[in-house]
């Protein structure tokens, strides 16, 4: 196949660059013109010079290829504004430059599980639940598949909705939770219990290309149609994810201490003070605490499995193996 990635330089996109080229399938980057390209380049990727926040030359990148694999985005942004800039209308542009094309391309965006919002702990999140996000960097993915689906009945779209991903490459999640697994004791926001799906990135890579090659397209009349939630199949609770990642350094589990959730949010005010300060934008803010505070961002992943074929194969512990090694903690 003929492959135009957006987010090629960032942590899932490098990782799907690779698995691409080693495939033999054709693939092209879309890159700005300050973007770092040597390590695509080593691949022997092609690039497409544009620009999703002004829409320049995204109508001769989107020309002459099967699918757009669409991974660009916006995950940490000083306003609100910024989420909403880089995710919705970055996504409403590429869309539309496809839609103007006689034959547009496959489109698959890789949006968030923040998108359709959390779950409860007894009951997972599935594809035909409203979507109900609770912060911004949710209600700008959610942006994105709405951009999406208003051009469906032009272009051919798959939305995937991952939940956190780790793995090489992984620069935020596991490299958090590396320095309280080492100290032994972890953070945990609000008292009650937490239940998070996990999918490792080679296994998202893996269900990228399932819907970029089969499955159903969105449809205006079936909300649920072409829209899938992936994982590794498991559940975990933040107890969990700590004994792992302490487990994968040699170490005792961690003890965890909960921190009120208005804590939390100080703390989330705090560092976005910080990092004005620094000129800077903070991994850890407002926008985030909102997440945090939720009992559950859990997903299911029937119907990828029924419609694409999916089967995840990296579970936490294994996955953790070559995501430290990836940092030199063998």
């Amino acid at each position: 196949m003929r492959f135009l990635l957006t987010g090629g330089t960032g942590f899932i996109g490098q990782r799907l660059a690779s698995r691409i080229v080693e495939r033999g399938d054709s693939l092209t980057v879309l890159v700005r013109p300050s973007s770092r390209r040597d390590a695509l380049a080593a691949l022997g990727a092609r690039f497409a010079v544009g620009d999703l926040t002004t829409g320049e030359g995204l109508t001769e990148a989107v020309r002459d290829v099967d699918c757009v694999l669409h991974l660009a985005g916006v995950t940490k942004a000083r306003e609100p504004a910024g989420y909403f800039e880089g995710n919705a209308n970055g996504t409403r542009r590429l869309a539309e430059a496809m839609a103007a094309l006689p034959h547009p391309p496959r489109l698959v965006y890789c949006s968030s599980l923040a998108a359709a919002g959390p779950s409860t702990p007894e009951r997972p999140r599935r594809e035909e639940d409203p979507p109900a996000p609770v912060s911004t960097y949710g209600r700008s993915k959610l942006g994105g598949e709405e951009a999406v689906r208003e051009l469906a009945d032009k272009v051919p779209s798959v939305i995937v909705r991952p939940p956190m991903v780790y793995g090489p490459g992984d620069v935020e999640f596991i490299p958090s939770v590396i320095p309280m697994a080492k100290r032994g004791v972890a953070l945990k926001s609000g008292f009650g219990p937490k239940r998070y799906s996990l999918i490792h990135v080679d296994d998202l890579n893996t269900a990228l290309l399932a819907a970029a090659e089969r499955g159903p397209t969105l449809d205006k009349a079936d909300a649920a149609r072409g829209v899938y939630t992936v994982s590794d199949g498991h559940e975990y609770s933040w107890e969990d994810v700590c004994a792992a990642v302490a487990r994968a350094l040699g170490r005792a589990p961690p003890t965890v201490l909960p921190v009120p959730d208005t804590v939390g949010y100080f703390l989330g005010l705090g560092s976005e003070a910080m990092a004005r300060l620094r000129g800077t934008v903070p991994i850890l803010n407002r926008d985030k605490v909102r997440e945090m505070t939720c009992a559950a961002w859990t997903c299911t992943t029937e119907r990828a499995s029924k419609e694409l074929g999916f089967a995840p194969t990296i579970l936490l512990d294994q996955g953790l193996v070559g995501t430290l090694a990836s940092y030199g903690h063998a």
